[in-house]
């Protein structure tokens, strides 16, 4: 994945607002949030909400630390005598972007949190 517009937009006076909405735009497939559910079985097609928790320049990197907010889905067996309605749940993970300044390739870690 390349996000050169967050790299083309260091020093502006927008950058957070910029990172936050290109990152809100990415396919959510893109995301490790899977990996992230605590609550439920499975990332549901709702938007995602992204905070910009934290950013850290390098020589050559960029680091963007986020708290993604986002829903899941515990779902019943699908069975037909199964009464269980698809419920959503709220869940949380924190992921930092690191983000080469030549480049824009960009490498995901989803955090501990």
């Amino acid at each position: 994945m390349k996000l050169q517009c967050i790299v083309d937009a260091i020093g502006k006076e927008d950058y957070k607002k910029i990172i936050k909405h290109e990152i809100q735009n990415l396919d959510p497939s893109l995301l490790p949030l899977q990996q992230g559910l605590s609550q439920s079985s499975y990332v549901s097609s709702a938007p995602v909400s992204v905070v910009v928790l934290s950013t850290f320049e390098e020589a050559d990197l960029i680091h963007i630390k986020t708290g993604i907010f986002y829903s899941g889905i515990i779902a019943g067996c699908n069975c037909s005598d199964d009464p269980s309605p698809v419920d959503e749940q709220n869940e949380y993970c924190e992921i930092k972007f690191i983000i080469n300044k030549n480049t824009a390739e960009t490498r995901l870690l989803l955090l501990d949190s």
